[in-house]
């Protein structure tokens, strides 16, 4: 799966460079196998500390305009419309972005793989949960959530650096 995601993301003509990072050495050796591009960190509490990490290593001394984290559990992203959206956020300085997209299956309400987010007036994420937000008793197709895509972007720097 992992082969398949990173191939994908190097399909989008937006970046520059493509970097895996993971502390599981299987991760690694795969990546390795098909000569992607992979940085062993330490283990994480979250891909942005992962992010920060690939940035305060990188060997090429390079200013980053935007990072990307892309999961590595994604096979079916898409080059040419969920990557291919991150070109919103070259506007703008300072600041996170997540790219969101609306729940239209029940199932995915329940499922604790699918992140659900909060947003205020403005849409500033207030919430993330892998539960119902608000708790559900029983699903109904009304009250759908909106989803977080798995491909989370940061402006300027990875938070933390």
């Amino acid at each position: 799966m992992i082969q398949r995601v990173y191939e994908q993301a190097k399909r989008c003509l937006l970046l520059d460079d493509l970097i895996v990072a993971t502390d599981d050495e299987r991760i690694a050796v795969c990546i390795q196998s098909f000569h992607g591009n992979v940085m062993i960190t330490p283990e994480m509490n979250s891909g942005t500390e992962r992010c920060n990490a690939v940035v305060n290593n990188f060997t090429g001394g390079a200013a980053f305009d935007v990072v990307i984290n892309i999961q590595g559990d994604e096979p079916f992203i898409d080059p040419q419309t969920d990557l291919s959206a991150c070109r919103v956020f070259s506007f703008g300085r300072g600041g996170n972005r997540t790219l969101v997209k609306k729940i239209t299956q029940p199932d995915d309400l329940i499922n604790p793989n699918v992140v659900k987010v909060v947003f205020d007036i403005n849409y500033k994420a207030l919430y993330f949960s892998r539960h119902p937000i608000p708790f559900l008793r029983e699903l109904n197709q009304e009250l759908l959530n909106e989803a977080i895509i798995t491909t989370i972007v940061f402006m300027d720097t990875v938070p933390g650096s």
